[in-house]
This record gives C-alpha cells, sequence and structure tokens, in this order.
C-alpha cells in the first residue's frame, strides 16, 4: 500500500562511501534518497566494490527501503540521442554500467535526461535513443530496473521539453524493444524543467518573477492542470520520479538552473499541488536544490523539507 504522505528525499553526495547517502538521508529525516552510483563526470569508470554494494544493501534494508524508494541518476556524459557513432556506442556502454550498477544495489529507478540530437533532428533522435533502449533492454534482460526518462528544460538540441516527446520516446522504445521492455520505462517530472519549458506553473502571470504573486490556490490549480496534461498524454501511473526544484530561469526560458523551494519562479501553489495529489503517494519526491546551510545553520534540504511538508494538506 502506498504511504499516507509524500516520500520526500534529495540527491545526496556518495563520497567517501556510497552508504553514507542513505545514512545523511536518515538523519535530515528523509523518506527517500537519489545518488550518482559512480563519478557521473567521467567515462573511466572504477568497478563496484563487493563491500561497498554489501554495506549500501544492508543499510536500506535496515531504514525499510525498498527497490522502489531508491533512485539513481545516470551519468551528465551519456547522450543515446547522439548521430556520432563513436559517441552513441560509449553511452550504450555507460547506460549498461547504469543499468547493472543499479541493479546490483537494489536500486529500482533509474532517471535519464533523454539526450540532444545535436543536429540529426528530433525524429532521428528519439530513434536513436529508441535502439539504444532495444539493446540494452536485450542486454539486461530480466533486471528489475526501471527507467524514468525526465522532462527536461528544452535547452539547445535537447530532447524532452514536451510531455508528447516523452509519451512519443516511450512508445518508441517498447515497440523497438517489445517484451523486453515491458514494465522497464517510466518516467520522472522535474518542475523546474517544466516551467523552464514553458508548462505555466509560475509564480507570477508574466511567468519571469515580477509583478503581483498569484495566490497559493492560483498556483494550486495550474499545479493540478499540469499534472492533468502529464496525465492525459503520458499518464501518471507511470510516473515514477519527481524531482521538486524551484527555477532561476523564467518560463519558457529553457535556462536549467535549479533554486530553493519559494525562492525561484515556480509558484508554491504548483508545489501545494504535486504534494497533495492522491496519485503520487509513493512516488519519491527528490529535492535537487542547492546544498549547505542558511544562515542560521541549517542544512538546506532541511530547511525545503519543511516548506513542502507545510504544503500537505
Amino acid at each position: 500500500m502506498p504511504p499516507d504522505s509524500p516520500l520526500f528525499g534529495s540527491h545526496l553526495s556518495i563520497a567517501g562511501n556510497m552508504s553514507n547517502a542513505l545514512r545523511e538521508a536518515e538523519g535530515l529525516t528523509l523518506d527517500t534518497v537519489q545518488v550518482f552510483t559512480k563519478n557521473q563526470r567521467q567515462w573511466k569508470v572504477t568497478a563496484l566494490k563487493d563491500d561497498a554494494r554489501d554495506e549500501w544493501i544492508s543499510e536500506s534494508k535496515r531504514l525499510g527501503w525498498n527497490d522502489a524508494r531508491l533512485v539513481a541518476h545516470d551519468s551528465y556524459l551519456i547522450n543515446l540521442a547522439s548521430p556520432n557513432d563513436e559517441l552513441w556506442e560509449k553511452s550504450v556502454a555507460m547506460m549498461r554500467e547504469e543499468l547493472d550498477r543499479a541493479e546490483a544495489l537494489g536500486i529500482g529507478l533509474l532517471v535519464s535526461h533523454p539526450g540532444a540530437h545535436t543536429g540529426s533532428g528530433v525524429e532521428a533522435g528519439l530513434e536513436r535513443i529508441a535502439e539504444a533502449y532495444k539493446r540494452l533492454f536485450a542486454e539486461t534482460r530480466g533486471s528489475s530496473v526501471v527507467l524514468c526518462l525526465e522532462n527536461t528544460a528544452g535547452g539547445g538540441s535537447t530532447l524532452g521539453r514536451t510531455f508528447e516527446e516523452l509519451a512519443t520516446l516511450k512508445s518508441l522504445i517498447e515497440k523497438k524493444a517489445g517484451k523486453d521492455a515491458k514494465g522497464r520505462v517510466g518516467f520522472c517530472l522535474d518542475t523546474c524543467h517544466a516551467l523552464a519549458a514553458g508548462y505555466d506553473i509560475a509564480s507570477t502571470a508574466n511567468g519571469d518573477g515580477t509583478g503581483k504573486k498569484r495566490t497559493l490556490a492560483e498556483g494550486r490549480k495550474l499545479g493540478d492542470g499540469m499534472l492533468d496534461d502529464f496525465d492525459r498524454v503520458c499518464g501518471l501511473k507511470n510516473l515514477r520520479v519527481l524531482h521538486l526544484n524551484d527555477s532561476l530561469g523564467a518560463r519558457g526560458s529553457n535556462l536549467d538552473r535549479h533554486a530553493h523551494i519559494g525562492q525561484g519562479d515556480v509558484s508554491l501553489g504548483a508545489f501545494k499541488a504535486v504534494v497533495n495529489r492522491p496519485e503520487l503517494r509513493g512516488v519519491p519526491m527528490i529535492l535537487e536544490t542547492p546544498k549547505g546551510e542558511d544562515e542560521k545553520g541549517t542544512p538546506w534540504d532541511t530547511v525545503n523539507l519543511r516548506k513542502l511538508r507545510g504544503l500537505i494538506d
């Protein structure tokens, strides 16, 4: 049964020891966590050590967190939409590593930005991604890891700016991969990216944070409207992870710049809509906001968490 309250978490560092992220999450009173399972900015990968894997599994079991509550994010270097064969092959190999590591660690959800077509065009880019997952899902047959395609801010030639592109990509992957893709493709919805891509969940009517602020009720209506749109196009039943980030970029700016909750251009009412949506009970809601402490010495994750919890009806 899904929990009665939202599952709040944060993207935490694995520096020193992967399990440090789980212990930090516990100290911050989080309900879930997102991690990189390795250095996300290097092609060279150090093998996952048995003791690190065993400790992670032991700690996650101690917390009572099953695979559907544990989230990994793939490397920023991966571009499965690339028309460059060498980069595409490297990206496929890296994504295979991501899938394998998540499976070994009992992490059930792997978030991935779809990729950038870099001039080949949207249709060609989506086909390229789907072809990659046809191979990857065949090679990892039997894996329980769910790929979560994340919406993007839409800068440059990045794919996944619209819900329609995400839905098309899921459909293409499932068509190409056939039975190997069954139950293995879901979505991740990022609030910062949605605003930057043009979805109206803005704090003000003009969308740039200036002028008269929308009320909590007005923002909530817009947030529910965005979720209704997502449900119509992608299906909320397929939404496996949420990234709750405010945005330094204005509506439609295509800028991927995260801000603390209530300090950007996303309406607090939109966050209220998300955290109270009944269909999203049990879906990890991850903060990817800046780290550090506020002027009182309180961790920013704690500050943001208090704001989100304060929005629950």
